[in-house]
């Protein structure tokens, strides 16, 4: 999900826009004028010509409003003429006003623009990053249809230690989800390292439990360069590791710490496999002997999904937990992109459009019968979010 999709507009687009708000803006003036001119009252309606420099700020930029504020003070100023009061100190103090005003609104613009431009360029470095280390889920991965959701806690965040990745091998898919611990740089660069890891691993081991001692060895390597002294035993990540075979109806996982997933059957039933756990990764245990390897149940039709802790632990205004697993059992029947797509709007429904954490999701479904072109070349794809 982009960050448009969470937001009513984003910060750089004009709201409302400009080819609607600049022609009101000189009808205004217009209006306000001819008003004031033709009013046989004592009612002075040229003080209200303030309006037209800040409404225009909203939509244009400095120039525009510098040449709106010039315009509301020539009306000012032709409203003072016709009525001869054009030298009246009165007038003149109004036509400071204005003029100061316009002035003020104009720096505004400029120093709003100029940070606009700062966080777009700041922006561009977040998707080039994103391109180089999140790599999106494929539709499909030999008999498997896949879709992937990322939401995001900060608005402007592009990536962070949540993370996923699938690789497919001979005959089979792998798929790894994790949560690294923390936050910024630290966790992205922690995330980046088992990306790489598991992109490279994933083809090197037979089964997931030396799949998972391979990329703790990883961690605890990266960690012993790059981790903080005063954080020494902090840094982890928990991680859920999947085999799911192209002509076996079984799924397999290896649990590291992380929360077991949702099996969705057809008619709205809903399981929650129950795995062993073993630590988080980075703990210093790389012994594949302490990680277990779980056999669940994965035919045709059936769809499994992954998440991260922000889709759980996510709260509304009254600190309710959002209820995941409930949610989930009304679209057991919908294809994985729309299940994703359900779950999305409802989150966000939940807490209101902004999340205390970020949250992962990936939706699996085997489908009834795999196609010839299924068993091609391997591929590797991964993201990180």
């Amino acid at each position: 999900m982009s960050r448009g999709e969470r937001r009513l507009a984003d910060l750089g687009q004009p709201w409302p826009p400009s080819h609607v708000l600049l022609p009101i803006t000189l009808m205004l003036i217009g209006l306000i004028t001819a008003l004031d001119i033709v009013s046989t009252t004592k009612i002075v309606l040229g003080p209200l010509l303030v309006i037209a420099p800040a409404l225009i700020a909203w939509s244009e930029g400095p120039w525009v409003t510098g040449g709106v504020g010039a315009l509301a003070v020539g009306a000012q100023a032709l409203i003072g003429w016709n009525s001869g009061l054009l030298f009246s100190r009165a007038l003149i103090m109004q036509l400071v006003a204005l003029t100061v005003l316009s002035c003020l609104v104009v720096l505004l613009c400029v120093v709003r623009d100029r940070s606009a431009r700062r966080l777009a360029q700041v922006r561009s470095v977040a998707e080039a990053a994103q391109h180089v280390l999140l790599w999106p889920l494929p539709g499909t991965l030999g008999p498997l249809q896949l879709a992937s959701l990322y939401l995001a806690a900060e608005d402007e965040a592009e990536i962070g230690g949540d993370l996923y990745a699938a690789a497919r091998t001979d005959h089979a898919t792998r798929v790894m989800i994790g949560d690294v611990r923390g936050k910024g740089l630290p966790a992205i660069g922690e995330a980046a390292l088992l990306l790489g890891a598991f992109r490279e691993a994933a083809h090197q081991h037979s089964s997931l439990p030396e799949l998972a001692a391979a990329l703790e060895r990883s961690v605890v390597r990266y960690l012993a360069d790059f981790e903080p002294v005063e954080e020494t035993g902090e840094r982890f990540v928990t991680a859920l590791l999947l085999e799911i075979p192209d002509d076996d109806p079984v799924i397999r996982m290896t649990s590291c710490g992380h929360p077991a997933p949702l099996l969705l059957r057809p008619g709205s039933a809903v399981a929650v496999p129950d795995l062993t756990p073993a630590p988080p990764l980075g703990l210093g245990l790389s012994a594949s002997g302490l990680y277990t390897l779980d056999a669940v149940p994965f035919g045709a039709g059936d769809t499994l999904l992954l998440y991260t802790d922000g889709a759980i632990e996510a709260r509304d205004r009254d600190g309710a937990f959002y209820p995941f697993k409930k949610r989930a059992a009304q679209w057991t029947g919908c294809s994985p992109k729309v299940l994703l797509r359900h779950i999305q709007r409802d989150l966000l429904a939940h807490t209101g459009g902004r999340l205390g954490d970020d949250a992962a999701l990936i939706a699996i479904r085997r489908t009834p019968a795999s196609r010839p072109s299924d068993h091609g070349p391997r591929a590797d794809t991964t993201r990180a979010a």
